[in-house]
């Protein structure tokens, strides 16, 4: 095996490795469906060796949904949109997790407003392709889609439930939820259980898969992109910034301290070491998947960087002690431009703001 091909696989390169196989498998067929494969195979070997290292295109499915059914799926999506399991009937997964009106699963502000009215601390992050994050949350405390469901349930400033028996109590209390719960859970004596309202709500967060054209030159249109795009990728790639953000979802794969080379000018926020108590862990966070980017402002973990190009700017100083020219900046986000995903739902009813009740 070359050494270019052991780099490769080192840094995660299974598209490159995907195309050799596929290139092998290719020699094996005939006829005109091997001459489109092998033309494939040919428009790929023209997109450059770094790039093919480090990225993959969004696949079919999310990881984790071999159970999944349309049953499932459906109740799950009516969760995440229900308010009734909020501690005031106020608070949906989608008012801080917009779907809605073509939005790309944020609501577009530094912090989220809760159940009673206070905001949280964290810039709410998109739910579109999490499922291909390695952790969630900027802390990285959840492992899955199902263990994040469960967080904002019974987090006091979310949708501040008091127990999960409260959660199961309020979704019984409606006969519907019962047959729906039946249907997506079959031979379950009670089918309404928190962890089936988190397994639910994931089934329904798989689907919220996003193609970009991005994916499209991953897999040899390689006139998806414009000669500016390709350069701001390169630029990308060569700055650095692909070290850590990468594979499917461009991010969302590493936990990473916030200020390699020069320290964020925000230190309240101590990160996982809230978690772990280990002082290696202070200022770490999940770095952030990078699809959709372009429409999911403000940025970094508290929602204080109101522009994407002052984003990549900070981003490029402060951990790759790099000072980015204006130019080089907009040729990046030039790229990012073209992880911008096609919204995965159409959705009729018009969006009603919450309303936080009187609390008993």
């Amino acid at each position: 095996m070359n050494r270019q091909l052991i780099l490769g696989y080192g840094l995660g390169g299974c598209a490159l490795l995907a195309a050799v196989s596929m290139a092998g498998s290719f020699a094996a067929t005939s006829g005109v469906a091997a001459r489109d494969r092998a033309s494939t195979i040919n428009r790929i070997q023209d997109i450059p060796l770094s790039v093919r290292i480090f990225f993959r295109p969004l696949p079919e499915r999310m990881p984790g949904g071999e159970e999944d059914t349309p049953e499932r799926i459906a109740l799950g999506q009516r969760l995440f949109f229900e308010r009734g399991v909020s501690l005031t009937k106020s608070q949906s997964c989608n008012d801080c997790h917009r779907l809605d009106g073509g939005r790309t699963g944020v609501d577009n502000l530094p912090t989220s407003p809760g159940a009673k009215g206070l905001a949280g601390t964290r810039n709410a992050q998109t739910v579109l392709n999490a499922g291909f994050q390695r952790v969630q949350f900027w802390d990285g405390r959840a492992a899955d889609l199902v263990e994040q469901a469960k967080g904002p349930l019974l987090n006091p400033i979310e949708m501040a439930m008091r127990t999960e028996q409260d959660v199961v109590d309020r979704l019984a209390e409606d006969p519907n939820y019962h047959d729906a719960f039946e249907r997506a859970f079959p031979g379950q004596g009670e089918p309404i259980t928190f962890d089936n309202v988190a397994r639910a709500i994931a089934a329904f967060e798989r689907t919220l898969i996003t193609p970009a054209r991005f994916d499209r030159y991953l897999r040899g249109q390689t006139d998806a992109l414009t000669v500016a795009e390709k350069r701001g990728l390169l630029r990308f790639v060569d700055t650095g910034c692909v070290e850590c953000h990468g594979s499917v979802p461009v991010g969302g794969r590493l936990l990473k301290k916030l200020g390699v080379y020069h320290p964020y000018e925000n230190a309240s926020d101590v990160g996982r070491y809230g978690i772990t108590g280990h002082e290696e862990d202070r200022f770490v966070f999940k770095v952030c998947m990078l699809r959709n980017v372009t429409r999911t402002a403000p940025y970094f973990h508290n929602g204080s960087i109101l522009t994407l190009p002052e984003a990549v700017a900070q981003m490029a100083w402060m951990q790759l002690n790099v000072r980015l020219a204006p130019a080089e900046i907009d040729e990046i986000v030039g790229f990012l431009h073209t992880l911008e995903g096609e919204h995965p739902l159409e959705i009729d009813e018009p969006y009603v703001p919450p309303r936080t009740e009187s609390l008993p």
